[in-house]
């Protein structure tokens, strides 16, 4: 089968799934499993935000949006080269991935029968079972529900862990400047680790906040998670943010393009990291989170 994957969460999926080889088409951010995009098309590019701070990132998005500008473009001569067979998708975010407006009206244009699967989990649980509806569409369901059903099992297990224990308050920054708060599935993350959620959306859209709101929720933990970082970029935005943050709440920086913003099989491993933060359960990660203050 060629398949085109158009979001980096879905290229990371085809990969457990053991998909990579018929991956023939990929975004310029996909990047697990390693290597993938060597010898493929990248048929999806974005702004340019290479050396810009937190800030100036922000304010891109903002003047490319009011300007009516396009976040991502779809490579149509690399697209119609593949024709492919399967396309996943997303309608999920604007500022994360291609809509998937503009991949139907792409295929419409080149008269392209592909089937498409668009993925829009808002919640930790949509997200899991996502897999399973990239594995149907791919031919490999019997996969997906292998893996679906061990992703279960370890949240069973972090659940076991933390049951009876006192939730820590905790505070995920998911932007630093301006400071913005987690929506989506990452209050549930916090949840299913132990924690009380604070100044969160569950299931809704990551919205901004301010210092006085953060400050008044009075979080016990902070995880600064900025949508698009790994955890090098995090830290430094932790520590950039420590004079503004509460300062009786422990700061974590964790690489949230892995384990908290990309709605794939790692989230798993990140409720596993924050359960290790907020109660010493299981073992923390170096690669994954560290300590600021």
């Amino acid at each position: 089968m060629r398949i085109v994957s158009l979001l980096p969460s879905a290229t990371e999926i085809l990969g457990v799934l053991g998909l990579s080889d018929q991956v023939l088409g990929v975004t310029f951010e996909c990047d697990v499993p390693d290597g993938i995009r060597e010898g493929r098309s990248i048929v999806v590019r974005g702004l340019n935000t290479h050396g810009l701070t937190a800030a100036e990132i922000d304010a891109l998005v903002r003047d490319t949006a009011a300007a009516g500008g396009q976040m991502y473009t779809l490579d149509i001569d690399a697209f119609r080269a593949i024709d492919p067979e399967l396309v996943i998708t997303q309608d999920l975010c604007r500022v994360c991935a291609l809509p998937e407006g503009e991949v139907t009206a792409a295929l419409a244009h080149l008269g392209c029968s592909a089937e498409v699967v668009s993925l829009d989990p808002h919640r930790l649980g949509e997200v899991v079972e996502s897999i399973l509806t990239v594995a149907i569409a791919a031919g490999v369901p019997e996969r997906g529900e292998a893996i679906v059903n061990d992703l279960r099992a370890r949240l069973d297990r972090v659940a076991s862990a933390v049951d009876g224990l006192t939730p820590k308050r905790t505070f995920v920054l998911e932007w630093s400047d301006p400071p913005f708060l987690a929506g989506h599935w990452i209050p549930e993350q916090v949840s299913a680790a132990g924690g009380d959620p604070v100044v969160a959306v569950p299931g809704g859209r990551s919205v901004g906040t301010t210092w006085e709101v953060i400050a008044e929720a009075d979080p016990d933990v902070i995880l600064v998670a900025p949508c698009g970082f790994g955890l090098e970029d995090a830290a430094a935005q932790a520590s950039e943010a420590l004079e503004r943050l509460p300062q009786r709440a422990e700061v974590w920086a964790i690489d949230a393009n892995g384990y908290t913003v990309r709605p794939g099989p790692r989230l798993v491993d990140g409720v596993e990291q924050m359960a290790a933060i907020l109660h010493g359960v299981g073992e923390l990660r170096s690669d994954v989170v560290r300590r600021v203050r």
